[in-house]
């Protein structure tokens, strides 16, 4: 979500299938429990086949499918499971199943039926979070552009138009579901559905009609009949008999709870690090912390906790939405490549192991808190046929404490929770880590350094003539592109001056935090007429916030300075536009397309710092079945395609505060590869040198050799 912008100023804007796993931990049924088949719910946790159910939840985002060959799917969900989790969630992108009005795509990588088929077959439940608003950092937050040029569209109010459609694209996940017995209610694994997606942060903005759509929301979700309870995360309003759940960092401290004391506590989105956007440094939150909170939230009679991310993976293509960098989550459990991130993975699957041993009392027993110190209190459940299952919580992050529990005592750490099974044997403390730290390795294996091996195409820059349409006025940037790319020209022809001068032209790009932008950026004008063509730039949509339709973005005014006389305002002059780029248009990054325009192959000196560039080679598979990734360390922004695949954008020009690119390494799946012949493109926007890319191995190792080898 960068605006890209040369010579200008104006607005900048800037999720394949998400998923989520959940640990289930089962009990025999309690009196309330029913014998019916199905989920059902009441205020201790959700009902499952007559069976009280316990959950974590751990949320993934992953490369899916590939002509007809399941990929990371089957990998990622067995070592979720090897982590102590039981269920996968994932999210449904509207604008991903439904890119054209009534043209639905279920094929390829976005066959949802088959993925939640594979989850079935590895014995796993699935939540099914249907949105069709799903934010999720994913762009325009899952909605699909054509929306917004239906007549009459307001987004996620109680709007008509919008209701219809949302209706009409719920209906058709939920029948697609039935008609394959995917349902708990039919013996299938999906046992919770969402819809909407953290409303309450935006409702306000809506007043009255914000509060009648959520009503209208839930009777419409409610009434599909999928036999499986609703939930609405962070949403304080969520009418009965849908479950309104907290996302956060801290959900034991801050949610007051379910607002019915016949719903359960559940915790739809733990997140184990943030999202990283261009410019910003990533975020570590340690295991001890997840851990600690998770405990704490069981504690306080939680019994649903949705770890997100537990593997981020990558936005390939243009997926992510504004300013959001390529890698989703890197720190999470499993980090973008798939490899365990310890000690948080291993911490994390210890802690679930302690608690489901307990799982009996925790269900069924009766809670009772106690106060042992000025920041220290006892959790207990306790039942005589369940058994006894205590938590001590030390809230003194500064130091450690020893805790008189009866009769015994427990020395904790700062800011720790133990664990005492039977209420007396210390089996898990959260501050605690017994797990190794690893690290990750990047070994360049093969570097692009030969300028022969390369070829180059230039984008022709067009001019005022060239552009078929043109107006007295600077039209808004999706208006024209629909998001089908990232890119409009905008052409202007009529600028005269009386003699040569070195003039500026505002210009700039935004950032996550700046979204109206101003640069001056010195130009050369010639006496007489002379042609300016400003490339506009998107990074991505907006994925949340009010009115999204009413948004705009691109350049808004443009205007030149000469030295010390007036400045010429140019927004109001004749126009041209032109959507796109050539190497768009015709489909530059494949392979069947290279014959169809003009390449050079160039020496080091030419092939370096050429703008709006597209550079092709080739290259053999690495060794091995690790993962794969790209250093695009050397060049600037623009996006990268491996045999025809996009990998996403790259903007490594975009220093953090710290003078480092957010992210360098870019994920190749070895799905993409083929033993030898590949094809890698790049499209350069602001000129770098591709002879410093590399292919890279990615792999990890423990602590220990870690040390050995930086010895």
């Amino acid at each position: 979500r960068k605006k890209r912008k040369k010579m200008m100023s104006g607005r900048v804007a800037s999720c394949w299938i998400l998923v989520a796993m959940v640990v289930v931990l089962s009990t025999a049924s309690a009196g309330g429990d029913t014998a019916e088949k199905g989920v059902t719910y009441d205020g201790r946790s959700l009902i499952i086949d007559g069976q009280r159910k316990l959950l974590f939840s751990a949320y993934i985002r992953s490369l899916c499918f590939l002509n007809g060959l399941l990929m990371m799917w089957p990998s990622l969900i067995k070592k979720t499971k090897e982590g102590g989790i039981d269920v996968i969630q994932t999210y449904v992108f509207w604008n991903l199943h439904e890119p054209k009005l009534g043209q639905f795509d279920f094929s390829g990588r976005n066959d949802l039926v088959k993925f939640i088929k594979e989850i079935r077959s590895q014995g796993l439940y699935v939540c099914l979070r249907i949105g069709p608003f799903v934010e999720a950092e994913w762009n325009y937050g899952g909605l699909p552009f054509w929306l917004r040029d239906v007549p009459g569209m307001v987004y996620r109010t109680d709007n008509e138009p919008f209701k219809f459609h949302m209706q009409r694209f719920t209906s058709k996940i939920v029948n697609l579901m039935k008609s394959e017995g995917l349902y708990a209610s039919q013996g299938g694994p999906i046992i919770l559905s969402q819809i909407e997606n953290e409303y309450g942060s935006v409702e306000a903005g809506f007043h009255e009609k914000g509060a009648s759509y959520v009503k209208w929301a839930a009777q419409m979700a409610v009434g599909l009949q999928t036999g499986v309870p609703w939930i609405m995360c962070k949403q304080p309003d969520a009418p009965d008999p849908v479950i309104n759940t907290c996302n956060g960092m801290r959900c034991g401290e801050t949610f007051p709870g379910p607002n019915s004391p016949n719903k359960p506590k559940m915790w739809t989105e733990d997140w184990t690090s943030f999202y990283q956007f261009y410019g910003g440094e990533p975020y570590i939150r340690s295991a001890e912390d997840i851990a600690f909170h998770a405990a704490l939230f069981i504690a306080k009679n939680g019994s649903y906790i949705n770890y997100y991310m537990y593997h981020g993976g990558t936005n390939f293509g243009r997926t992510s939405s504004s300013y959001f960098i390529t890698g989703y989550y890197d720190q999470a459990p499993l980090d973008e490549y798939g490899l365990l991130r310890q000690p948080k993975y291993g911490h994390l699957k210890e802690l679930h192991a302690a608690i489901k041993s307990s799982a009996n009392p925790l269900l069924h027993g009766k809670q009772t808190v106690l106060s042992l110190g000025p920041m220290q209190q006892a959790y207990v459940f306790e039942d005589e046929n369940s058994g006894c299952v205590a938590f001590l919580v030390n809230n003194d992050a500064r130091k450690a404490i020893q805790m008189q529990f009866r009769n015994n005592a427990y020395s904790l750490l700062p800011k720790s929770i133990g664990i005492l099974q039977d209420c007396k044997t210390l089996i898990h403390e959260t501050a605690k880590v017994n797990v190794a730290k690893n690290m990750r390795v990047t070994t360049p294996v093969q570097v692009f350094n030969v300028p022969d091996k390369w070829e180059v195409f230039r984008e022709s820059i067009p001019t005022f003539s060239d552009t078929p349409l043109k107006t007295n006025a600077l039209l808004e940037h999706t208006n024209l592109t629909k998001d089908r790319t990232d890119y409009l020209w905008y052409t202007l022809s009529r600028v005269h001056l009386a003699r040569t001068r070195l003039s500026t032209l505002s210009s700039g790009h935004g950032s996550r935090n700046i979204t109206v932008v101003k640069l001056q950026v010195p130009v050369s004008l010639i006496n007489g007429q002379n042609n300016i063509s400003i490339l506009s730039g998107m990074v991505g949509l907006p994925d949340s916030g009010a009115y999204m339709e009413r948004k705009s973005y691109g350049l808004t005014k443009a205007q030149i300075s000469c030295g010390e006389t007036n400045a010429i305002d140019l927004s109001g002059s004749q126009w041209g536009h032109l959507v796109g780029l050539l190497g768009d248009k015709v489909r530059l990054h494949q392979w069947a397309n290279l014959k169809s325009v003009k390449r050079s192959t160039n020496d080091a000196g030419l092939i370096k710092n050429c703008p709006l560039a597209w550079y092709k080679t080739m290259f053999d598979e690495p060794n091995g079945d690790g993962p794969v990734g790209l250093n695009m360390g050397s060049m600037g922004k623009g996006e990268v395609w491996v045999n025809g695949q996009s990998i996403g954008r790259y903007w490594v020009s975009f220093l953090t505060p710290s003078g480092h690119p957010s992210q360098s390494i870019y994920h190749i799946p070895r799905a993409f590869l083929k033993p030898s012949g590949n094809l890698l493109v790049v499209f350069e926007e602001e000129g770098g040198d591709p002879l410093g890319i590399s292919l890279n191995t990615i792999s990890v190792i423990g602590s220990n050799q870690a040390q050995s080898q930086l010895s």
